[in-house]
C-alpha cells in the first residue's frame, strides 16, 4: 500500500513548544482544567488576533453555544446563519431552543451573500436575535456589507472563524468583526490542541461571564452554589499547553497552506472545467482546506474516489444545512449557490506535512482523468 496522505492532519512544532508546556504542567501538577497554560493561550490568542479578550473551551460547537447565549439567543428567536457550512455552526441555535434560518452563499466569497441575507432580514425583522457567518475553509465572507447590514437592522453578528485563524480581511483579523468571534482546535485544523475551541471579544465583561457559564456557572460562595445554568466547557491545562506550542507556529503553517494551494492551481488549474475557490484581493486566507470545482465530465465523486484507491483522503464539500435531513424544515433564504458548490466541489489534501513530491503524486493521480 502506498503511503498515506491525510486532508488534515495534526502538525506538530519541530522545535517541541507543545512538550515543554505540557511537560510544565505535568511538572507543577496542573493537569486538570484551568491553570497557566489556559490563561496564557487566552492571552497569547487575544493579542494574536486583536481581540481584548479570549475563552477557552473544550470545543468551537462550545463556544458558538456560549455566543449564542451571551447575547441572549432563547425560545422563539431566530438566528440567520449560513447553510453552508459544518453542523456544528448550526446545532447551538437548537442547543438554545432558538429557529436557524439559513442564508445561501454567493459565489464571489462562497460565503453568506449580503443580497440575501437582507432579504431574511427584512422578512423576519424584530425576531431576528443574531446573524451567524462562516468564513468557510479559511475564506473570509464580505464582512463589512454584512456588518453594515447588521447595524442597520441592530442585529448581533456572530462569526463562525473555526476554519480561519489566520485570515485577515482588508488587514485585520476574521472573528474580530462582530460581538464574538469563534475560533476551533479540532484535529484537522489549522493549529489543533486535539479538540478545543475559543471565543474571543473585545467586550470583557461577557467574556468574562462567559467564562462562568463553563464552569459550571458556579457562585462565588465557600459551599457549592448554583444560581444559573452552567456547562462543562472549559479547556484542559494541559490541552492548553498544546494550543500555545501550536500558536507559535501558525504563520509558518498558513505559508505553507498558501503553498499547497497556489501548487494545486499551477498544475490543476488549466484542466478542461476546474475552478479553485475565489481569492479576493481584500482577502488573504489562511488557505484551511484548497477546494477546487467541476464543471465538465470529470465529476467530484470520481476525483476521491481515484485518490482513495491511491489511500489518499479527500472529501466532498460541506452539504448545505437546508439539505440536511435534521434542518429541512427551516426556513431557506437564497438561490442554489451552496447547492451547487456541494454538487461540484471537492476539497483536496491539504496536510502540511506533505512534500512537493505528495503534491505530484497527487496532481499526477487527477489528470489521469483528463
Amino acid at each position: 500500500m502506498a503511503e498515506k496522505i491525510w486532508l488534515a492532519s495534526p502538525h506538530m512544532s519541530d522545535e517541541g513548544y507543545e512538550m515543554a508546556y505540557i511537560k510544565e504542567a505535568f511538572d507543577t501538577n496542573w493537569v486538570a482544567p484551568l491553570g497557566p497554560n489556559v490563561t496564557g493561550f487566552e492571552n497569547e490568542l487575544a493579542a494574536k488576533v486583536g481581540a481584548k479578550a479570549a475563552s477557552a473551551t473544550t470545543t468551537g460547537t462550545a463556544a458558538i453555544h456560549l455566543a449564542l447565549k451571551s447575547v441572549g439567543v432563547k425560545e422563539g428567536d431566530i438566528v440567520l446563519c449560513q447553510s453552508l457550512t459544518f453542523s456544528a455552526t448550526a446545532n447551538p441555535i437548537i442547543y438554545e431552543k432558538a429557529t436557524p434560518v439559513f442564508i445561501d452563499s454567493d459565489y464571489a466569497t462562497w460565503n453568506m451573500d449580503p443580497a440575501a441575507l437582507e432579504k431574511a432580514l427584512v422578512k423576519y425583522g424584530d425576531r431576528v436575535k443574531a446573524v451567524l457567518v462562516v468564513h468557510l475553509y479559511g475564506l473570509s465572507a464580505d464582512i463589512d456589507k454584512i456588518v453594515e447590514l447588521c447595524d442597520k437592522y441592530n442585529v448581533t453578528l456572530i462569526e463562525d472563524a473555526a476554519e480561519s485563524l489566520g485570515t485577515y480581511y482588508k488587514g485585520k483579523h476574521t472573528g474580530t468583526f462582530g460581538e464574538f468571534g469563534v475560533f476551533s482546535f479540532n484535529g484537522n485544523k489549522i493549529i489543533t490542541t486535539s479538540g478545543g475551541g475559543m471565543l474571543v471579544s473585545d467586550n470583557e465583561e461577557k467574556i468574562a461571564k462567559t467564562r462562568f457559564w463553563a464552569t459550571q456557572a458556579r457562585d462565588r460562595a465557600r459551599h457549592y452554589q448554583h444560581s444559573e445554568i452552567g456547562f462543562n466547557y472549559r479547556m484542559s491545562n494541559i490541552v492548553a499547553g498544546i494550543g500555545r506550542g501550536q500558536l507559535k507556529v501558525l504563520d509558518q503553517r498558513v505559508e505553507k497552506k498558501k503553498h499547497i494551494f497556489e501548487f494545486y492551481k499551477r498544475e490543476l488549474g488549466q484542466l478542461e472545467g476546474v475552478d479553485f475557490m475565489p481569492i479576493n484581493d481584500w482577502n488573504e486566507p489562511n488557505y484551511w482546506l484548497s477546494v477546487m470545482t467541476l464543471s465538465g465530465a470529470v465529476r467530484p465523486l470520481q476525483i476521491m474516489e481515484e485518490l482513495e484507491a491511491e489511500n489518499i483522503e479527500s472529501r466532498p464539500v460541506w452539504k448545505p444545512m437546508h439539505m440536511q435531513p435534521f434542518f429541512a424544515e427551516y426556513d431557506y433564504i437564497g438561490g442554489d449557490v451552496s447547492e451547487k458548490l456541494f454538487e461540484n466541489g471537492v476539497c483536496l489534501p491539504s496536510d502540511t506535512k506533505m512534500t512537493d513530491e505528495n503534491l505530484e503524486r497527487i496532481c499526477r493521480i487527477i489528470k489521469g482523468l483528463w
